[in-house]
């Protein structure tokens, strides 16, 4: 390698260094928080959000859109972690008497555990639009769907939503 592309490449390096720091520094605690609000425990936000940034960096160089990826990918790993607490409680179900071991009261399913049950195809959408604040278009964009169809997956989910809340206090 020529010393002027060795130069080349440093330079490179400390751009892409840089430009991750700022992203890091401006994005950082808005995407831990998004994630504390999913997952309701401080730490476990902290991981998620920095194995989104972890992934982020593996891939800078062929990422366009650096904050939907954190997104995303934060999303995808919230959704893993609240897969993970449903085998963990249907595990301790079959093991044990219900009442004495799950924490929820019966009557007392929050927003969080029904966002939850929604199929994947519901819940991204509604992760990324509602809870990050990103824009239809933008979500279309990370999902690779129209705009059209987002917001069809929004209104469903909605609705669907509406529907569970109103079984749960009674009302149909």
């Amino acid at each position: 390698m020529t010393e002027l592309a060795v130069s080349a490449e440093l330079v490179r390096s400390r751009t892409r260094d840089a430009d991750a720091a700022e992203l890091f520094a401006a994005h950082y605690p808005r995407l831990a928080g998004w994630c504390r609000n999913l997952v309701d425990d401080a730490d476990t936000a902290h991981e998620i959000a920095a194995e989104a940034f972890t992934r982020l960096l593996a891939k800078w160089s062929s990422v366009d859109d650096p904050r939907g990826y954190l997104y995303v990918v934060a999303a995808n790993l919230v959704r893993d972690r609240w897969r993970k607490l449903e085998r963990e409680r249907r595990a301790l179900r079959r093991i044990g008497p219900p009442d004495e071991l799950d924490p929820t009261p019966a009557g007392d399913v929050g927003l969080r555990v029904l966002v939850a049950a929604l199929p994947d195809r519901l819940r991204l959408p509604v992760l990324l639009h509602y809870y990050a604040d990103l824009p239809v278009r933008r979500v279309a964009i990370l999902l690779g769907r129209a705009e059209g169809t987002v917001k069809s997956d929004l209104f469903d989910a909605r609705a669907r939503l509406l529907a569970q809340l109103g079984d749960r206090d009674g009302r149909t």
